[in-house]
């Protein structure tokens, strides 16, 4: 899953030089909005995944935030806090008890849309309820499925089974139009055009941030008569949104134009300042650099400067550190620990580890103190079920404490160290990373062992295959995480992260515990917020005394504009400036 995985190599090779005091601002600039102008875009590669229920990865949502709409969003403000509320966008609001959007104990939804949001068909019509609902009819479609497919076939009725059903149907448009049209998924109804009605299995508290990810687009009827991101659906998407993709080229970019039905008075998220949008790949993170500096482009697309650029951008008001204040985005990096075969299958070897790990010399290598910190669990602070000064294995604070580790390795039956197998990616900074983590590793008596491997092999033929962990392939290695949403997100941390092992699975260690599977269990069914905050903090702890994993250091994000750029918050979903929010110099 890139959207949560480690960050993309740009950026890591950009967090491996220390940043001193380059701190951006929240928002860039504050000069008076003007609308107008071409938006220019630069970056290195395409898009993985351009259909809604299958793309899953940053850039992806930079593009859909343009052309795309959901029942829920979230909106770009002044502060972190204020930018993780659950806002209504094509709902017409968020549904309470108290407005009968929610009834029968937390477990149904009904949700009314907006009218006057419109396709961009011809003539244009009405997004209605029936566009959603064939979004989530379609998010397991075998020729292009959704890639978290949990977060459906865990809360909404019927799903799973619709699911099991639809990956043995032929990826062909006429069977999934058959299978669609015909098999019933009880939980997402549309009783009228206006109206969608959600039966979950259980009360889900984080329901509605759910609803926010852009698998849960509106889905025009036409898209039907394509194979589900094809490349001739690559060449047929509709809008709701305040842009339209009026070409693309695959590889070389797109261009988006306005979308001459939307209305602004229909969207309170998106302001549309500028007129068009022009998107330009494959280009070197060095070219689109100088390109941004000189005025002849905008925004980086995936690619972040240079690392041998960033002493002349210190203190740049274009160089944007978000989120601002004492925030951040990602569990980046943490230590997964082989508890298929080998040492860390005994639990005092796992601990031996967690006391061992210079933390302190991993964040000054990923950024310094301006961009990560030292972390001793794995909910991201100021995230539901983060526990304030929690650190179960006190290590010097941050610098490790090899002594322990030692005396612990003597007890779990190496008096004389054991041997054990590093797995690291070769993208820069990783290998860096891996020295150190070695060095402090090394003097807690570990005898590390290096196994440097592709950053694409890194999780897709190891730390996802298991295979190789029961092989015991490796034994430790340094993987990262971005949440889908923050706030109460304890299913897009702990649950994808401790839960369910096996093939594909983000729970690389194979970590399984019934006991934490139960507090998990309870915490997505909890009623309240309070409760699912206790539950949250429960599993954590679980987790935290098994030594399922070891949590290094959180990370925050940099973002780099043109001086044209400006109304640039850093918006924590995109990772980036929100295209629909910013305007350009006149």
């Amino acid at each position: 899953m890139l959207r949560s995985k480690l960050a993309p190599a740009a950026l890591l090779a950009l967090l491996s030089v220390g940043l001193g005091s380059v701190e951006g601002p929240a928002t860039a600039n504050a000069a008076t909005p003007v609308s107008g102008g071409t938006l220019t875009i630069l970056g290195q590669s395409d898009i993985f995944n351009l259909d809604t229920v299958s793309a899953y990865y940053t850039v992806s949502y930079i593009l859909e935030r343009m052309y795309t709409r959901q029942l829920f969003s979230y909106p770009v403000a002044s502060s972190f806090p204020a930018e993780e509320v659950v806002t209504p966008d094509v709902a017409t609001e968020i549904p309470t008890t108290a407005n009968g959007g929610i009834s029968d104990g937390g477990k149904e939804y009904t949700i009314h849309i907006k009218q006057g949001v419109m396709w961009n068909t011809s003539p244009p019509r009405q997004v209605t309820s029936d566009d959603f609902v064939r979004e989530f009819r379609m998010l397991c479609n075998p020729a292009s499925p959704v890639g978290a497919p949990g977060y459906f076939e865990t809360t909404i009725i019927g799903m799973a089974s619709y699911c099991s059903g639809f990956a043995k149907v032929k990826d062909t448009v006429a069977a999934i139009d058959a299978y669609e049209t015909s098999t019933p998924l009880p939980g997402v109804s549309a009783p009228n055009s206006s109206t969608i009605v959600f039966k979950l299995m259980e009360p889900s508290t984080d329901f509605l941030n759910i609803l926010c990810l852009p698998f849960d687009s509106a889905r025009p009827a036409e898209y039907q008569q394509y194979l589900p991101d094809s490349a001739t659906f690559r060449q047929h998407t509709l809008s709701d949104g305040p842009y339209q993709i009026t070409s693309y080229s695959p590889g070389k970019g797109f261009t988006l134009d306005r979308n001459p039905v939307w209305k602004q008075s229909t969207d309170t998220l998106r302001h549309a300042y500028v007129d068009k949008v022009v998107i330009t790949e494959g280009l070197t993170a060095e070219s689109v650099q100088e390109q941004l500096q000189a005025g002849t482009g905008d925004m980086e697309w995936d690619v972040t400067p240079p690392t041998q650029d960033l002493p002349g951008l210190e203190g740049s008001p274009d160089l944007v550190i978000g989120p601002p204040g004492n925030y951040d985005v990602a569990l980046n990096v943490y230590l997964a620990l082989n508890q298929y075969a080998g040492p860390f299958t005994n639990k005092l070897v796992r601990e031996a580890a967690a006391y061992a790990v210079d933390k302190n010399a991993v964040v000054q290598i990923e950024g310094g103190p301006k961009i990560a910190s030292v972390a001793n669990q794995p909910i991201i602070p100021g995230n539901t079920g983060y526990i304030g000064g929690y650190n179960p294995y006190p290590d010097n604070n941050g610098n490790g404490d090899p002594a322990k580790a030692k005396a612990l390795l003597k007890q779990a039956g190496y008096p004389h160290g054991v041997t054990i197998k590093m797995l690291y990616s070769t993208t820069q900074p990783m290998p860096r990373v891996a020295q150190s983590l070695q060095a402090s590793l090394s003097a807690a008596g570990f005898n590390v062992k290096f196994v440097p491997v592709t950053q694409a092999a890194f999780y897709g033929s190891y730390l996802e295959n298991p295979s190789t962990s029961k092989r015991d392939v490796w034994d430790i290695a340094p993987p990262g995480w971005i949440p889908d949403w923050m706030g109460n997100n304890g299913r897009a941390i702990l649950e994808p992260l401790f839960t369910d092992p096996g093939n594909g699975s983000n729970d690389f260690g194979g970590y399984s515990s019934p006991v934490t599977d139960s507090i998990i269990s309870k915490a997505l069914a909890a009623p309240t917020l309070a409760a699912a905050t206790t539950l949250w903090s429960q599993a954590e702890r679980q987790i935290m005394s098994d030594v399922a994993a070891i949590p290094v250091e959180y990370q925050k994000w940099p973002v780099y504009h043109s001086s044209a750029v400006h109304g640039c918050s850093f918006w924590w979903f995109d990772l980036n400036c929100d295209p629909t929010n910013v305007w350009l110099s006149s």
